[in-house]
């Protein structure tokens, strides 16, 4: 079987469970009408190598939201997309220069949403290993890959607290070299370790 039909099938069963969609932002937005969250989404671009790579981007210092922070490619589902999948791939290719041909898509699993009101869709996707990213400035300070294994590991999830606007906040990161991967980002990889606990 290709990477992709491994991920695909392991997805399907992942998701086929009953499992809860990992709690964290989604409990402070419970009551949040529908009309005030704004749909987006992120592709999750899996490296088809022997052992697979995840890539990440690293947000610059200078954006005032989310500066700094490592993300998945993607951004706010625009009117003239085609749905998630459709704005995960746009967004890709804008912000690292991914060409949708490069990507076979695999799935769409549990949509997050963030405190900042967006529900994100994370799209799962298989990406020609060794194609060269080039980062829009604007938006991208760095691109890199991190091992699929690393990342799906339980071990590698910390459970983190800290006080938020006068309140206790639990959330989770993942330390990958120099790399920080928290927020939103971990919890949404955290949820896919979940989904795909049958890959091998």
């Amino acid at each position: 079987m290709t990477l992709a039909e491994r991920l695909g099938a392991a997805l399907t069963a992942g998701m086929a469970e009953a499992a809860p969609v990992l709690p964290g932002d989604h409990v402070d937005l419970a009551g949040l009408p529908f009309d005030q969250v704004t749909a987006a989404a992120v592709l999750v671009p899996v490296t088809d190598r022997a052992e697979p790579g995840v890539i990440l981007t690293q947000r610059p210092d200078t954006m005032r939201r989310h500066a700094g922070q490592v993300a998945f490619p993607g951004g706010r589902v625009d009117p003239g997309d085609d749905g998630a999948v459709a704005a995960a791939l746009r967004e890709a290719q804008e912000e690292i220069a991914l060409p949708p041909s490069q990507v076979t898509v695999v799935g769409i699993t549990d949509a997050y949403r963030t405190v900042t009101g967006y529900e994100v869709t994370p799209v799962v996707g298989v990406v020609t290993p060794d194609i060269v990213l080039v980062p829009s400035a604007d938006e991208v300070a760095a691109v890199f890959e991190v091992p699929l294994a690393f990342l799906l590991d339980p071990a590698n999830h910390r459970r983190v607290a800290r006080e938020w606007q006068g309140r206790e906040r639990h959330y989770y990161e993942i330390l990958w070299q120099d790399r920080r991967i928290w927020g939103a980002t971990a919890a949404m990889i955290v949820n896919l370790s979940l989904r795909l606990k049958g890959f091998a």
